[in-house]
């Protein structure tokens, strides 16, 4: 068997270990989870259940910060179980596990609108999850990011004497967050003036969270579509892309899809990067394709988003407009980079009304935007900067 190589391990500090309860009827992958996650120096395991039903019966008892939630369960399955879960703690990061198939997707895109944090995708077969290095370094990155993040804010809320109201799932406040608010932080950005140019393109790049950000979003830019072809990178697997398009079509009223290799870009369309493939644009005789790719992960992504925005940086030039939503990491911001460069815009969403703010940070503490806007506000700007626009 090959060795698994582990997630980076930070250096132990004075901050208490993010307690994780793993919820999954298969004993291997329960087993490997629990595993990974004692390996962690900075977790904790607070249970290990085979079912939904369990969960919610010890879910009090064991305060976990972090729920790993397998989709399909004997008893009680996941989409069941996680609103009882989140009703017995609200502040829960619920991260679901499902397998590659149209079915699992479907159903964590719902768990995502339901309430769940995020999801991950797990292999199919024993051996693979036992041996899936890509697999073990996604699941412990993202309990650390969602776990710290949800730790944190508890810690400090219990040690702040200002009661905080109740707050839609996914979205954290000032007061939840640590070391700094978003209002400290963003005050640190410096913005660059958009350019006079109006946008021929607009690429979008996104990660955690970001599921939920494109639907908010497309319900809004309904008008804009129009005007501009749209093209999105969001860190999903194959399978789960196509549903993520289908949904996209129906909130949009838009013909939104997986992009195909060679297809025109044609100002209406809406294209979506296919699970597993990079999406570039290239310019063929006085035609814009799309151009997918089957290389090397970039930023342990695929899709990734700098190839998007380098390659319609590219094409388009000034005539570009980039979004940089919800997500973990800093991809994007090489892409924003060369966006910029050539005289284009970006656009990040801003802290508070993130799931996690990393791709958007790093874009925006690289001096690269022209804006940093909550979520419900991007939509706006973009429909204002198509139509010429500025201000």
């Amino acid at each position: 068997m090959s060795p698994v190589v582990a997630a980076a391990r930070p250096e132990p500090s004075a901050q208490r270990p993010i307690r994780v309860m793993v919820v999954d009827d298969a004993v291997v992958a329960r087993s490997m989870m629990t595993r990974w996650v004692e390996a962690e120096p900075d977790m904790s395991i607070a249970a290990t259940l085979r079912n939904g039903r369990e969960a919610i019966e010890k879910i009090e008892a064991s305060a976990p910060d972090v729920v790993l939630l397998d989709v399909d369960m004997p008893e009680l399955d996941g989409i069941s179980a996680l609103p009882l879960l989140l009703g017995k703690k609200r502040d829960l990061v619920v991260i679901m596990v499902s397998t590659l198939t149209r079915r699992s997707a479907e159903l964590s895109l719902r768990a995502l609108a339901l309430g769940a944090t995020d999801y991950i995708p797990k292999p199919e077969n024993r051996y693979e999850v036992m041996t899936s290095a890509s697999f073990r370094r996604e699941l412990i990155d993202k309990i650390r990011s969602l776990g710290r993040q949800r730790v944190n804010a508890r810690d400090l809320a219990q040690a702040s004497p200002v009661a905080c109201a109740p707050l839609p799932r996914g979205r954290l406040s000032a007061v939840e967050r640590l070391p700094e608010s978003p209002r400290a932080d963003e005050a640190k950005i410096s913005l660059r003036p958009f350019p006079s140019a109006v946008p021929r393109a607009l690429v979008i790049g996104a990660s955690t969270g970001g599921p939920q950000a494109l639907m908010a979003l497309f319900q809004r830019l309904t008008a804009a579509i129009d005007r501009a072809p749209m093209l999105i990178t969001q860190h999903m697997p194959p399978t789960f892309t196509a549903v993520l398009a289908e949904h996209l079509q129906r909130v949009s009223g838009r013909g939104a899809h997986e992009a195909e290799h060679d297809e025109p870009v044609l100002a209406g369309g809406v294209y979506l990067a296919p699970g597993g493939r990079h999406m570039r644009v290239v310019r063929d005789a006085g035609v814009v394709r799309i151009a997918l790719g089957d290389d090397a992960p970039i930023n342990f992504c695929k899709p990734s988003v700098d190839p998007l925005f380098s390659s319609a940086a590219a094409v388009w030039g000034a005539a570009v407009l980039a979004v940089v939503l919800t997500g973990m990491g800093s991809d994007g911001t090489r892409g924003a980079a060369d966006i910029v460069a050539a005289n284009g815009a970006v656009i990040a969403q801003d802290e508070a009304s993130s799931v996690v703010w990393g791709m958007p940070r790093s874009v925006a503490r690289a001096g690269l935007c022209s804006a940093v806007l909550p979520l419900d506000q991007i939509a706006a700007k973009v429909l204002r900067l198509l139509t010429g626009v500025r201000q």
